[in-house]
């Protein structure tokens, strides 16, 4: 098969490696990728939230299937230009791509489709900001209702910073303030053709920028997967009472979900709840999720795409666990440092059940240097938490990178 990733960070780099062990060869372009995919598959430079000019390269190439990684290609109607020019894409179109795009828009099907979420408020004013403030209290949930490249939302137990923050993203669109939930996060990738659903193994993944789950909320610091804790029979309620209704509730509306569907749940002392979706793998559970699969990601997405989903062999995961922790760059994530020299990641890779996917760097010359605050993740494959754990953390321990840091508490819970 000829497959183009869109897309150039860490979880692209993770599908590429995913596509890469399948025990069919297949020919694999990505679009624009980064300095640690160009080191395995081909890339090529395109505007990827260029719909007409990704479906005309796509046609010339004669591509069998696209995969599109991140939000921004998804929200802008890529994968609209792909299917209007007969081309297998897997993603959700324009529309259904609100359920990550608009916070408010995926509110509003949840409450349609019946599915457990915690209360809200869609403010358009700070009138109405600071009234949903005094009526949920702290700590304070604050959210942007559009795209904000992962620093949308606010979590804290100051009303000066929720106030500033909704303040900040109020000028952009509406934002929604939230009662606060408490509980354990479960991440849970659901895949759908707009009719079936097919849920893949969950993850666990780390928000807070240090140990102990102190400092501001990142883009996600590192993943565990499987999560052993939770109770037997977990995802398929999920898919019972949150996929499924959703995807028949986005079918009914006549805007067809067709991808992966991230449900962001929290466990509460009053079941689960929904936090969020997403329209597309996540970052950086995507990381320990593809590197459990054991059967073929191309023949899952491909089927996905095509609407065969139904009739497809279920997705087969390794009794291996695994954890990826996030080398993130000096400063991240308020103001990171750039620009640094990276060593030391072929000692990294010499050890055993180590990969690593690359998200910020660019070629230096034989080596490579930092371009963003989350620059690579190791990821490592064990018999249990520990081994991974020993792993992961052995491997980091061989990479320099002047500034950097990471969490040195990934899985550690689970591992005990």
């Amino acid at each position: 098969m000829k497959i183009l990733v869109i897309g150039s960070g860490a979880r692209e780099h993770a599908i590429v490696n995913a596509l890469l062990r399948d025990r069919v060869s297949h020919e694999i372009v990505a679009a624009p990728g980064n300095a640690g995919i160009a080191e395995v598959v081909e890339t090529v430079s395109l505007n990827t939230t260029d719909g007409a000019l990704i479906a005309e390269y796509a046609g010339e190439q004669a591509i069998d299937l696209v995969i599109i990684g991140p939000e921004a290609p998804l929200v802008a109607g890529v994968a609209d230009a792909l299917r209007a020019a007969g081309i297998a894409v897997f993603g959700p179109d324009k529309a259904a791509a609100q359920l990550e795009g608009s916070k408010d828009f995926a509110k509003e099907i949840m409450t349609a489709a019946g599915v457990p979420t915690g209360r809200s408020v869609s403010a358009t004013t700070m009138n109405e900001v600071e009234a949903a403030l005094d009526e949920f209290g702290a700590p304070y949930v604050v959210k942007a209702d559009g795209l904000a490249a992962g620093k949308g939302v606010i979590v804290t137990g100051e009303r000066k910073a929720a106030h500033d923050h909704a303040e900040f993203y109020i000028h952009h669109g509406p934002v929604l303030i939230e009662e606060f939930l408490d509980g354990q996060e479960v991440s849970l990738f659901v895949l759908s053709d707009g009719d079936a659903v097919v849920p893949l193994s969950p993850a666990q993944d780390y928000k807070r920028v240090f140990d102990g789950d102190e400092g501001p909320n990142t883009g996600g610091m590192g993943a565990y997967s499987p999560l052993p804790w939770l109770p037997a029979g977990f995802v398929g309620e999920i898919v019972e009472t949150v996929a499924q209704p959703t995807i028949r509730e986005m079918s009914r509306r006549g805007t067809p979900f067709v991808g992966l569907l991230y449900c962001g749940l929290i466990v509460t002392s009053k079941g689960v709840k929904v936090i969020e979706f997403n329209a597309r793998f996540g970052d950086p559970e995507t990381q320990v999720v593809l590197e459990r699969l054991d059967s073929s990601l191309a023949d899952l997405l491909l089927a996905t795409a095509k609407g065969r989903l139904a009739s497809a062999p279920e997705p087969v995961f390794s009794s291996d666990v695994a954890i990826t922790v996030v080398l993130a760059s000096e400063g991240y994530p308020e103001s990171p440092v750039t620009g640094k020299p990276i060593l030391g990641l072929a000692d990294a890779l010499e050890v055993p059940g180590v990969s690593i996917a690359h998200a910020a760097t660019a070629r230096d010359g034989d080596g490579f240097v930092s371009t963003g605050g989350r620059v690579l993740t190791v990821i490592a494959r064990g018999g249990d938490f520990g081994d991974a754990r020993r792993r992961a953390y052995l491997a980091l321990d061989r990479i320099t990178l002047e500034g950097s840091h990471f969490r040195t508490d990934i899985a550690a819970r689970v591992a005990e």
